[in-house]
């Protein structure tokens, strides 16, 4: 919670120390949900007149371990991070080191696109995608009536 323990050194409070730390491990995005391995990301979608535009949260992770495919009538984007943070004492010998690692991935049904022209640029953490539509294809929309 506030990490404020009244009356007593914070040292003293060891199960109070062991119970946070289990709770950050338990909350960790990286952890979440458990058994699954493969993680989501935030992503923005816009419509225009001729193409589409996928806005992608993937903040720390390099453009190569960034994979984006068209298969079938599915934009999949897959993003892979390897971290790993080390910190030494004077001595130079390690006295803490941390790893974390995970597949992101997310999954789009498009139809109608133009395949081989789809841009993508990564810019400060944010995958941006330029999807153009298919010229000649009836992209209008049929507003359907509740009963």
């Amino acid at each position: 919670m506030f990490d404020l323990i009244p009356f007593r050194k914070r040292n003293e409070d060891l199960f109070g120390h062991m119970l946070k730390s289990f709770n950050d491990m338990v909350e960790s995005p990286f952890l979440s949900p458990f058994g699954t391995g493969v993680q989501s990301f935030r992503t923005d979608i816009r419509e225009e007149e001729n193409k589409y535009v996928v806005k992608a949260e993937l903040p720390g992770i390099a453009k190569e371990d960034i994979d984006i495919q068209v298969e079938g009538n599915e934009l999949i984007i897959r993003a892979k991070r390897n971290e790993m943070t080390e910190q030494k004492d004077d001595t130079n010998r390690i006295i803490r080191q941390e790893r974390r690692s995970g597949e992101f991935i997310r999954r789009f049904y498009v139809e109608h696109i133009d395949e081989e022209n789809i841009k993508a640029r990564l810019e400060n953490g944010l995958l941006e995608l330029d999807i153009p539509k298919l010229p000649g294809e009836d992209h209008s929309r049929k507003s359907i009536q509740i009963d």
